[in-house]
């Protein structure tokens, strides 16, 4: 019998039909997510090799509009083991793709209230296509921080508790 090798795609997939690549779990703590979009991205070929193999790193990358469109800054793409010669550079800027009439709601909201654009999470759509979900956020201060997780320790308890366990 031929046995076939099991493959190491990125993360599972989800209710909805996309697999998860990464997700920015920092940044649900450290920001107030007020809006979300999904965009597309400008990558190039052994990009899109590292990401199936569910290499990524979100943290500390965020997107700023320049010249009319919008630039994802600091996301780390780990170069492909076998791309040699055509190799993409880990940390270059890569463009997103969104239309004008959401770039232009975006960065009206972030310029205006002093908002950040944050990536919460990259994944695969149900075509195999990478997309990223955009955040538009607030910067939360430390009390909010406590805050929030006070909010989240009684969530949990009362759930427990619902359940009937303690």
């Amino acid at each position: 019998m031929n046995k076939a090798k099991k493959s190491k795609k990125a993360g599972k997939k989800t209710g909805d039909g996309t697999r998860n690549i990464a997700e920015n779990r920092k940044a649900r703590h450290r920001f107030e997510i007020l809006d979300t979009m999904e965009c597309g991205l400008a990558l190039v070929g052994t990009e899109v090799k590292s990401l199936r193999n569910g290499k990524l790193s979100l943290d500390e990358s965020y997107a700023r509009v320049r010249d009319g469109e919008v630039w994802l800054l600091g996301a780390d793409i780990p170069e492909y083991t076998q791309g040699n010669l055509w190799n993409h550079d880990p940390k270059r800027p890569r463009k997103l793709l969104l239309h004008r009439q959401e770039i232009r709601k975006f960065a009206n909201k972030a310029h205006e209230n002093g908002l950040t654009l944050v990536p919460l999470r990259m994944y695969f759509n149900a075509r195999g296509i990478a997309k990223l979900s955009l955040g538009l956020c607030r910067g939360r201060k430390l009390h909010d921080k406590r805050e929030a997780l006070r909010d989240a320790d009684t969530r949990r308890r009362l759930d427990r508790a619902t359940r009937g366990r303690l």
